[in-house]
């Protein structure tokens, strides 16, 4: 699954036409390409909307898909109040999961893959079924096939403080920077997992064998399903959806823990498994 018309008009709730749109998404792609970030957009566009930076997402995904990639599925971020407090809002955002993001679990980045690397732990669900856009927690837990233990790589193809300003970005540089995904990693399925379980799923995060940071799955909304249940319904207003086979990264319960060259990463979610990677 991938989109295939390119922007032409910004969507409603715009004030960027498609033509800066379109400038935008080549921007980040370039940036990925050369591994040198770009400023703020919400520098260059002041009036930039949340709708302006999901269209340049949007547009990004579509040039990825264009050379080959596929979609896979989704992932949600700023699923905690201190990071929604620190971007001044009260809703997470979304980004899509692509096949070049996926890294297996125990592997190695190549050097230079990604620009300024971070990890965060969280729980992925896989589905079985097609999710509603109006599914409840406990409907999206029957339409899951199985959980895993799962690090999301971050990466930032915008600077996260803007060198002329010093201004840090904003919520709609994330959004427009793909919600900040460079990569995924998967532990092993679980499909013996009970929903009422899934706030107390815990996890340690290390690096290079030093704890960084640990945490519970209720950081994310309190529920992962509830992340869940609100990603079904951010989706259905755009004629999008959750569907079977996608992986979603649900949330994550830790802060963001910085991977330079040559370290290595493990995450260890107790009877839900480990998963680890480690950077060239």
């Amino acid at each position: 699954m991938c989109p295939v018309a390119g922007i032409t008009s910004g969507p409603v709730g715009s004030t960027l036409n498609g033509a800066a749109i379109r400038a935008a998404a080549a921007a980040l792609a370039t940036a990925e390409k050369t591994g040198t970030q770009i400023r703020l957009l919400s520098e260059d566009h002041p009036t930039i909307t949340m709708d302006d930076a999901y269209a340049i997402q949007a547009e990004w995904v579509r040039m990825k898909c264009a050379a080959g990639d596929t979609i896979i599925g989704w992932k949600i971020g700023l699923t905690s109040r201190a990071m929604q407090s620190a971007l001044g809002i009260d809703i997470p955002d979304s980004g899509v999961l692509l096949g070049s993001m996926t890294f297996p679990n125990g592997g190695i980045v190549p050097a230079g893959r990604f620009i300024q690397p971070r990890i965060e732990a969280e729980i992925a669900f896989v589905m079985k079924h097609d999710v509603p856009a109006d599914a409840t927690p406990a409907e999206i837990a029957e339409a899951t096939d199985y959980i895993a233990p799962a690090l999301e790589i971050l990466d930032t193809r915008i600077t996260r403080a803007d060198p002329e300003t010093g201004r840090m970005r904003t919520v709609f540089d994330t959004i427009s920077d793909n919600a900040a995904n460079g990569g995924i990693v998967l532990g092993a399925p679980v499909h013996d997992f009970r929903p009422e379980d899934l706030p107390w799923i815990g996890a340690i995060l290390s690096r290079d064998d030093q704890i960084e940071e640990t945490g519970l799955g209720a950081g994310v909304l309190g529920d992962p399903l509830l992340s869940m249940s609100w990603l079904a319904q951010r989706l259905g207003v755009y004629g999008q959806g959750i569907r079977k086979g996608q992986i979603v990264l649900s949330g994550s319960f830790i802060r963001p823990v910085e991977a330079p060259p040559g370290s290595k990463i493990l995450g260890d979610f107790g009877p839900f498994g480990r998963v680890e990677i480690a950077f060239g």
